[in-house]
C-alpha cells in the first residue's frame, strides 16, 4: 500500500463505515506489510512529577483545575526514575517514557530531564518524554542529550478540542510537534476517544495525524479513564468495538506507525485486547500503572502473550539511524 499524508475526512469516513469483518482484514493486510504481526513493541511509563497541572484538560486528574483524589509530587529524585528504568529494562520493557505535569518545561527543569535522558538512554533502551509544550530550543536540547521520541498528543478533533481544553490550542500543540520534527526527534502523538466526541471527532483526529508531513512514528490510542473530579468524571464509555475501529482506521492512514494501546487497556477481556492486535496496534504500555490511572497488570500481559504467540520487540540502541521513517518507501 503506497504511504499517503493527503487522505480526505471522506475517505476516513468511508473506513470507518465498512464492515467490521472488512475493515479488520484490510488493517490486518496492511499491518504485514510493514510488520511482524506478532511483535508487540513494550514500553513503561513513568510519572516523574505528578499533579498540579496549570492546564485544564477535562479528562485530566492532574489539572490543578480539579478536585481529584490526586496526590501532587514533586520531580522525582534521578536515582529513582534510573532505578524505575532498569526494573522496566529487566522485565522486557524497549522504551522508557517518562512524563511530568507541567505546562511546558522551565529552563530551572532542562538539566533534571537532559540527565535523565542520557542515563536512561546509557541502559540500552529507547528514550521518550512527555513534558507539554516544547520552544524549538529545548527540542534541539532533548535531541542533542539523545532522546528518541516525545509524545504531544493531539487529544481530539480541532472542530472539538475547545470543548475540551481551554489553557492551550490546537496549533500549540501541532507548534510544539513541529519543533520536535525539526529536532530530528520521532513523534508520537495520538488522541483520547471516548470524550463524549462524535465520529466526525473520531475522522478529524486521524485526519490530522495522519496528514502531516510525517506520519507520527508512534500513534497512541487510548480510551478514556473517567476520574471522579474531572469534569468527564461520569462520562458513559465509548463501545470498545468503536475503540477498535479507530485503531483498525489508524492503521491503514499510517502503514508504518506504531499504534499504542495506552490508557483504558486495564478493562478488556483478553478477546478485545487480541481484537486490537488483529486491527494492527502494535504497542502497549507495560507495568501497572500509567502516568496516574491503573494499567493491565503485568502478570495478566505475560499470560496474553503466551495464549497468542506475541514477543516483545528488541530495544533499538538508536531510534534515529535505525527506525522505519513513517513516511518513507
Amino acid at each position: 500500500m503506497m504511504l499517503r499524508n493527503d487522505w480526505t475526512r471522506d475517505e476516513i469516513a468511508a473506513l470507518f463505515d465498512l464492515p467490521f469483518n472488512d475493515l479488520m482484514f484490510q488493517a490486518q493486510t496492511v499491518h504485514r506489510q510493514h510488520f511482524d504481526a506478532n511483535a508487540i513493541q513494550v514500553s513503561t511509563l513513568l510519572s516523574i512529577k505528578t499533579g498540579n497541572c496549570p492546564e485544564d484538560c477535562d479528562y485530566c486528574s492532574q489539572s490543578a483545575h480539579h478536585q481529584t483524589a490526586l496526590v501532587p509530587e514533586k520531580k522525582i529524585a534521578i536515582e529513582k526514575v534510573l532505578e524505575a528504568a532498569k526494573a522496566a529494562r529487566d522485565t522486557g520493557a524497549s522504551r522508557f517514557c517518562m512524563g511530568a505535569a507541567w505546562r511546558n518545561p522551565h529552563e530551572r527543569d532542562m538539566p533534571y530531564v537532559l540527565e535523565l535522558v542520557k542515563e536512561v538512554k546509557a541502559m540500552g533502551l529507547e528514550t521518550c518524554m512527555t513534558l507539554g509544550m516544547l520552544s524549538s530550543n529545548q527540542a534541539e536540547r532533548l535531541a542533542e542529550a539523545g532522546l528518541d521520541y516525545y509524545n504531544h498528543n493531539l487529544d481530539t478533533s480541532r472542530e472539538h478540542y475547545a470543548h475540551i481544553i481551554r489553557t492551550r490550542t490546537f496549533d500549540d500543540r501541532l507548534d510544539t510537534l513541529s519543533h520536535v520534527r525539526a529536532s530530528g526527534m520521532k513523534v508520537c502523538s495520538g488522541g483520547i476517544v471516548g470524550l463524549g466526541e462524535s465520529r466526525q471527532d473520531r475522522v478529524g483526529l486521524l485526519h490530522e495525524l495522519s496528514t502531516l508531513p510525517l506520519h507520527p512514528e508512534s500513534v497512541p490510542l487510548n480510551l478514556l479513564v473517567a476520574v471522579e473530579g474531572t469534569p468527564l468524571g461520569d462520562t458513559p464509555q465509548l463501545p470498545v468495538i468503536e475503540w477498535i475501529k479507530t485503531i483498525a482506521v489508524a492503521r491503514i492512514l499510517m502503514p508504518k506507525s506504531y499504534v499504542r494501546l495506552s490508557a483504558g487497556r486495564e478493562g478488556l477481556t483478553d478477546s478485545e485486547q487480541a481484537l486490537a492486535f488483529l486491527a494492527g496496534a502494535n504497542s502497549l504500555f507495560y507495568g501497572e500503572k500509567l502516568l496516574t490511572t491503573p494499567n493491565a497488570d503485568s502478570s495478566r500481559d505475560d499470560r496474553l502473550f503466551e495464549t497468542l504467540g506475541l514477543h516483545r520487540e528488541a530495544a533499538r540502541v538508536d531510534v534515529k539511524l535505525t527506525a522505519l521513517d513513517a513516511m518513507s518507501a
